[in-house]
């Protein structure tokens, strides 16, 4: 376990959230990573938020957002790899099976909402949960045994908003369908895809930025982004921001 000092956190960029009178309980979050091969370069998908947008107006960010638990009874085409479901139910907190299986598939959810991207496999599919009617109507069934968890981290205390935050990658050939345009939500202003370096130097939040170096330092000891990988985790520890891993 590394500490960190106060100003260390600030760095890291979970103090930019306002603070609030007294702590309030993190809400389950996931963000997708989606990486693609250009050469030897490999490039993730960003997307800028909105300016009137409260929480970060104009930061380049993952697709992502809150989970909703009611996602975990969505169907899917396969199931999360053991050694990911392994590290997602570990840790703080009590993640069940079905608690993993709502953050990943929430993940999927919101890129298709916030980007238009729709990952799985091509076939008939129903459900009537609440958005995934892209993927009842473009006949996609969502899919999770590509993700791999990268990361988690929880918003500090005395924070506005806190978020109990998944990190999830997987590749743009997992994508079964891309809108022409962006999802249907419009939270993400521009969509751009960059080299993972210039992700880096780009107007991010710096825990954004923290998690695309972890990101770099895994592909470099496993370009395919194997099963069942070391996780991160970034929390606040008796005032001292850690670092450990699952």
């Amino acid at each position: 376990m590394d500490g960190m000092t106060k100003a260390e956190v600030d760095k890291v960029g979970l103090s930019e959230i306002p603070l609030h009178a007294r702590p309030i309980r993190p809400r389950d979050a996931a963000t997708l990573i989606l990486l693609d091969r250009k050469g030897d370069e490999v490039l993730v998908l960003m997307g800028r938020r909105h300016a009137r947008h409260a929480f970060m107006p104009g930061k380049f960010v993952f697709p992502g957002g809150r989970t909703d638990p009611a996602d975990s009874r969505i169907p899917v085409a396969a199931a999360l790899h053991p050694e990911e479901e392994a590290n997602l139910t570990a840790g703080v907190g009590r993640t069940s099976p079905a608690r993993a299986r709502a953050i990943a598939l929430s993940a999927i959810r919101e890129t298709y909402e916030e980007a238009g991207l729709l990952i799985g496999q091509k076939g008939a599919f129903a459900t009537t949960g609440h958005g995934w009617q892209g993927f009842v109507e473009y006949g996609v069934r969502p899919s999770l045994e590509a993700l791999r968890f990268i990361a988690r981290a929880i918003t500090p205390p005395n924070r506005v908003r806190r978020f109990d935050t998944r990190f999830l990658s997987a590749w743009r050939s997992d994508v079964a369908v891309e809108l022409p345009e962006s999802g249907p939500t419009n939270e993400l202003e521009e969509l751009v895809w960059l080299p993972l370096a210039k992700a880096r130097q780009a107007d991010i939040p710096d825990i954004t930025r923290t998690i695309l170096e972890e990101l770099e330092r895994r592909l470099a000891d496993d370009p395919l982004l194997r099963p069942g990988g070391s996780v991160p985790f970034y929390r606040l520890v008796r005032n001292h921001f850690v670092r450990e891993i699952l």
